[in-house]
């Protein structure tokens, strides 16, 4: 009979000490979760960049794959679903015209990383351009210098 208490008891200590854990990783959660700026400083000068030089354009930052990438099956999607491309430059009709990498000190030693992410967009058809450091007006001028549509359709380009 002695034990059954001791049992009992030791399941009630087991349910407050699993109760006060939990309640403790969920307001951890919340008391984590901070205001942050959407882009550094590095990246709104690049954005800066990309719209002086690129006025006629329209420049989105920080674009979910999601938005630019779709797959029918679960895995495939879990391979791109949280990335996010730096900029990308869009034409009037919202026709991706490059998706553009800013590749600053955060990026060392993650050649292969990128490279798969790189991978994924190209193999949807998106050109994409990285660069070291914010390049300037001149160069990206000379990247998005583009030929009018011939047809119309997305990617035909004279």
């Amino acid at each position: 009979m002695k034990s059954m208490w001791v049992l009992i008891a030791f399941v009630l200590v087991a349910v407050v000490v699993i109760g006060i854990l939990k309640a403790k990783v969920e307001s951890g959660a919340r008391e984590e979760a901070k205001r942050k700026d959407p882009l550094t400083a590095n990246e709104q000068a690049m954005f800066n960049r990309l719209k002086g030089a690129l006025p006629q354009y329209t420049v989105l930052a920080q674009v979910s794959f999601g938005a630019l990438l779709t797959a029918r099956s679960t895995a495939t999607r879990n391979t791109f679903d949280r990335k996010i491309a730096d900029f990308v430059v869009c034409d009037a009709a919202f026709q991706v015209l490059g998706v553009i990498e800013l590749d600053d000190s955060s990026h060392k030693g993650r050649a292969d990383r990128d490279a798969r992410r790189d991978a994924l967009l190209k193999a949807a058809g998106y050109r994409v351009l990285r660069y070291g450091r914010i390049p300037d007006a001149d160069r990206v001028q000379a990247d998005f210098a583009v030929a009018p549509l011939v047809d119309g359709a997305h990617g035909n380009r004279a």
